[in-house]
């Protein structure tokens, strides 16, 4: 927008007079709100008045109000300076006789922001203390493992081994708890999830401060992002969360180098200004860190604005060239334009000029910065950083925009590094690229000490254990064991429910239980729990809700204990996490169960579900109104026929299909006992259904098998005079079409069909697959038996599985089913229809279960082809129907 013409100057200078002695005499509080009402007035009187959500391009923190660093200067940066050679050096030391990776120029550009938080504000957990949370930059890594080596946490061994890991001696590339449990706490190199976690993280530090669970305050989120990074929806997605709930906990730090992997952020734009705008408008407070301290005199001399109006004037992409040039081309570049610029310069060598340093690059600005954050109340803080990638690294990288990728420096760009930051290595000993450290009684290694003593000692440490929870025996669930009664249908949805409401109500855990939704509770018939529990409001509930009268209003509480997300799966996930990881960041043992819609669980936040691998989370899915024939009459996106794929692939996700209530209850009984009994680092995905049935009791001695993922329901009574005989397995509620199938069979067809619930068709396959391993590996040894090996070694017939899941579902464990086998499924889309056509319609029913089973006995030679034909004109199906896949 261009700027408006001043047609009086006179009464503007009145005006900028009056505002200059507020300032001078009431200060900027009173200044404040006199503009305001100003402004509120000329509103309320009809004037349009355009909306900046930007300041100036300059430090939000003048020189005069910066907090000054109580630090020993000159060890800092010696310290500093041996971080960065450490930290290049790994990486290079890495890629001399490999190609594993790394980079440089990341850490290079944030090493200050690391470095006046390590020695400044961030705790480790103590006596006093229960220590920050930091969400590091993934591309960082060197940096932060170049800290704990100087600090002796981690050995040259170590470093050597960076990025080389499979003999268990090496650091993993980025953040991964999984690989390196007692160090890391958050895996953020999925850009974009390290935002959004962290907000969810200070989110739920609030709720157990509020729920009296755990003492949170004093305590911090720090999240570490590149400004590239921010073009993640998942970066931005939640900042307005952040400042609805007055996370004041939570200090964004976005290291704003203007370059992402392959050129500049806004090349044309100012990233900066763009971001300060979000986050503004979206009620946060910002602090700009533009300019370093050599700037100051010259913006002091600046009265008439004119070099504010040149940095606002230039792009980022200028900027980046600027860096990538010398002191020269910046005094012709950037001065020249405006002689009055040129002559406030003329007494400044090139020099001089080059020295001109950015925010993120002064340690005395950054600590102005960080304190004002500190102490901050009311709101989410974000820090804008400016900064230069592949700092130090000069003509190999610097502000260049290949840096991202350099993984190797030559002799003279080493030696140049060296030189500028004083680093003590001979030059017949640069090529070997050594690592440096300081004596243990040298001024440097007893300042590192000193500091993070005072900020309660180390600050990676992971916890990997908190106090085991007394469990809930299985008689607890004793009603769900059981059967429903005459007549009595329901859906596992609703056995799970009432799991819940035992669990909630258990002295031993009950408060540690976190239900979470997102915004579908009364779709899983969980709007009881609202008055019961209450959902968690930082702020109550401040207006009389509608329903106030009835039993079941929708009661917000201080202390409440439902997490209700809205329609918000990646927010809700995040709790999740957050929830599931707090025996790790909180010492306590928390519960969550989060239920979502099946479709819009691993489909959805897929990247989350993985991290929460990597976290080691404890907790339950649920993934509600689950298979793709059984969410009758929402369609194409809402049906699923492919979440426990999704969740096979992700190591230590346990995953179930259960049909009755009595194996939704054995599953999560065993799964508290091994996730916070235990404590295994483990996470469970169950689905859930909304189709009405009878719940049978559990059959005897079927624990183990429905733990194990399949188990003799019902062994057919039928006799054998035929000779015909099948095994039939199901999941889900197709396996009661499989029931229905096997009566069909022995009632129609003579053939004695026994029925096995698969309660998880993804644990009988990574058993087998462990099986198959030890197997290969142990020739000369017997050979061991896979579980559903064992199960079917003795039966006789073909073997049929039929699941509300795509065909691979269960054909994942053909190679161990020692005979013939049969598979269906629901490949293809969903669409919209009732239950019994659906099933039709996707070859699932008990008519095309029938069907696959015959079609199986007449490849053994047991019965004629014919009877085949004849059996799929007397069921109605058409053999030249289109395939499901293809409609």
């Amino acid at each position: 927008m261009e700027p408006l013409p001043d047609i009086d100057p006179s009464e503007t200078q009145e005006w900028l007079d009056a505002l200059e002695s507020v300032l001078v005499h009431e200060g900027t509080e009173r200044a404040h709100y006199l503009l305001e009402r100003l402004i509120e007035k000329a509103r309320r009187s009809g004037a349009y008045l355009p909306y900046s959500a930007t300041t100036a391009y300059i430090n939000t923190i003048p020189p005069g109000k910066e907090d000054r660093s109580p630090g020993d200067h000159a060890l800092e940066h010696r310290i500093r300076s041996y971080v960065r050679w450490n930290s290049l050096a790994m990486v290079l030391r890495a890629n001399k006789h490999s190609n594993v990776g790394g980079h440089i120029a990341s850490f290079a550009s944030a090493a200050t922001l690391y470095d006046v938080g390590y020695n400044h504000f961030w705790h480790a957990e103590s006596q006093n203390h229960g220590g920050d949370l930091l969400f590091a930059q993934g591309h960082s890594s060197p940096g932060l493992y170049a800290y704990a080596f100087l600090l002796g946490e981690l050995t040259e061994e170590q470093l050597n081994n960076f990025r080389q890991e499979v003999e268990g001696k090496g650091l993993s590339s980025y953040p991964h708890p999984w690989l390196m449990p007692d160090f890391w706490q958050f895996p953020t190199v999925s850009m974009g999830l390290g935002p959004l976690m962290a907000i969810y993280q200070a989110r739920f530090m609030k709720y157990l401060d509020s729920r009296g669970l755990v003492k949170t305050q004093g305590r911090k989120a720090w999240a570490f992002m590149g400004d590239g990074e921010m073009d993640e929806p998942e970066s931005l997605g939640a900042i307005s969360l952040a400042s609805r709930e007055n996370l004041d906990n939570l200090i964004f730090v976005v290291n704003c180098n203007l370059q992402r992997l392959d050129g500049p952020v806004r090349g044309n734009g100012k990233i900066i200004q763009e971001l300060e705008a979000a986050f503004r408008g979206a009620g946060w407070n910002v602090i700009k860190v533009i300019w370093g301290s050599y700037w100051d005199p010259l913006l002091a001399k600046d009265t008439k604005g004119l070099l504010q109006q040149r940095m606002m004037e230039c792009v980022d992409g200028e900027y980046q060239t600027f860096k990538s040039r010398d002191g020269a081309y910046v005094r012709e570049h950037f001065f020249g334009k405006y002689p009055e610029l040129l002559a406030m310069v003329a007494n400044m060598s090139d020099d001089d000029i080059w020295r001109l340093n950015r925010g993120g690059h002064d340690p005395h600005k950054v600590y102005a910065a960080y304190s004002a954050a500190a102490k901050h109340t009311g709101q989410p803080t974000v820090i804008l950083a400016k900064t230069i990638k592949g700092y130090g690294m000069g003509e190999a990288g610097e502000a260049q925009n290949i840096t991202h990728q350099q993984k190797k420096m030559g002799t003279t760009s080493l030696k140049a590094f060296r030189d500028r930051f004083a680093l003590p290595i001979a030059d017949d000993k640069i090529d070997e690229v050594p690592y440096l450290k300081f004596a243990d009684d040298s001024p440097e290694y007893i300042y590192m000490q000193q500091r993070r003593q005072a900020l309660g000692g180390f600050l990676h440490h992971r916890r990997r254990t908190a106090e085991a929870l007394q469990i809930p025996p299985l008689s607890a669930f004793d009603t769900l064991l059981k059967a429903g009664g005459e007549g009595r249908e329901s859906s596992t949805t609703m056995a799970f429910v009432r799991i819940l409401n035992i669990l909630v109500k258990d002295k031993s855990i009950g408060k540690r239980i976190v239900p979470i939704v997102a915004d579908e509770s009364r779709t899983f018939g969980m709007e009881g729990m609202f008055r019961q529990l209450g959902i968690w409001s930082s702020t109550g509930q401040l207006y009389t809700p509608q329903d106030a009268d009835q039993l079941m209003y929708y009661k917000e509480d201080k202390n409440g204990q439902i997490l209700q997300e809205g329609i918000n799966e990646a927010g809700a996930m995040s709790s999740w996490m957050a929830a599931a990881t707090a025996y790790s960041t909180h010492g306590v043992q928390m519960v969550p169960f989060y239920i979502f819609y099946s479709m819009f669980g691993f489909q959805r936040v897929g990247d989350l579900a993985w991290a929460a691998g990597d976290m080691r989370c404890r907790g339950f899915l649920l993934g509600g109104t689950a298979g793709r024939t059984t969410l009758n009459g929402e369609g194409l996106q809402h049906e699923d026929g492919h979440s426990h794929l999704a969740a096979s692939t992700i190591p230590n996700c346990i995953s179930y299909d259960p049909t009755f209530a009595y194996e939704l209850a054995v599953i999560i009984q065993d799964g508290l006992r091994r996730m916070y009994e235990v404590q295994e680092d483990v996470f469970y995905y169950i689905t859930v259904m909304n189709e009405n049935y009878p719940h049978p009791e559990m059959p005897v001695n079927a624990e183990r098998g429905i733990l194990k993922g399949m188990y003799l329901f019902r062994e057919s009574s039928a006799g054998s005079s035929s000779g015909l005989r099948a095994q039939l397995l199901g999941s889900g509620t197709i396996l009661r079409e499989v029931i229905a199938a096997a009566e069909l069979l022995e009632k129609e067809y003579g053939v004695a069909a026994d029925v096995w619930s698969v309660t998880s068709f993804n644990e009988l396959r990574r058993e087998a697959l462990d099986v198959s391993r030890w197997n290969m590996l142990h020739p000369t040894e017997t050979p061991r038996l896979t579980y559903v090996g064992a199960c079917l070694k003795d039966r006789e017939g073909p073997v049929v599985a039929a699941t509300d899941y795509m065909k691979v579902f269960a054909d994942q464990i053909r190679e161990f089913v020692p005979r013939r086998y049969k598979v269906l499924g629901t490949d293809g889309f969903g669409r919209s229809d009732t239950r019994e056509r659906l099933r039709r319609f996707f070859e699932v029913d008990r008519y095309y279960i029938a069907i696959a089973t015959l079609e199986a006995l007449a490849e053994e030679n047991k019965i004629p082809a014919e009877r085949v034909a004849q059996a799929i004109a007397k069921f109605g199906i058409d053999p030249e129907k289109p395939n499901p896949v293809t409609v």
